[in-house]
């Protein structure tokens, strides 16, 4: 069981409960509980991380995402978007998250051979302007 708590950088975290899911993702933190007793005796401390998430989303404040332009093109990618400048304009075309998306997943494997092949099997959906899960 998770909770999420979107505005993690706004919330003081004292008793150090908030994870981050992965190293990719920027703003959401959770919470994690393995049986509903935990819930039980965290209800305070859980309710004071709740009203202060009300209290930073009144506020109105926003996290500075990491730009798009921050993350490496893995050479592989970046030799396709060359050769093709159709993808390149379909790329592009998708929204910031979805970009983000395909850079992570491209960049992942440590061999070039399998970037390669990734890449390959991504080209004729974000020809089609779909995301890496969509």
């Amino acid at each position: 069981m998770c909770a999420s708590v979107s505005q993690r950088r706004f919330i003081q975290d004292a008793h150090g409960i908030l994870i981050q899911q992965t190293e990719n993702v920027q703003a959401a933190r959770q919470i994690r509980f393995t049986h509903v007793r935990e819930i039980d005796e965290m209800e305070t401390i859980l309710k004071a991380y709740i009203y202060e998430a009300i209290e930073v989303e009144k506020a109105g404040l926003e996290v500075d995402f990491k730009k798009n332009t921050a993350y490496i093109i893995p050479e592989e990618f970046q030799n396709k978007l060359d050769e093709i400048p159709a993808l390149k304009t379909a790329f592009e075309a998708l929204t910031p998250g979805r970009q983000r998306a395909y850079l992570l997943h491209f960049s992942e494997p440590k061999q070039s051979k399998t970037r390669e092949s990734r890449v390959e099997k991504r080209l004729q959906q974000i020809l089609c302007g779909k995301g890496l899960n969509d």
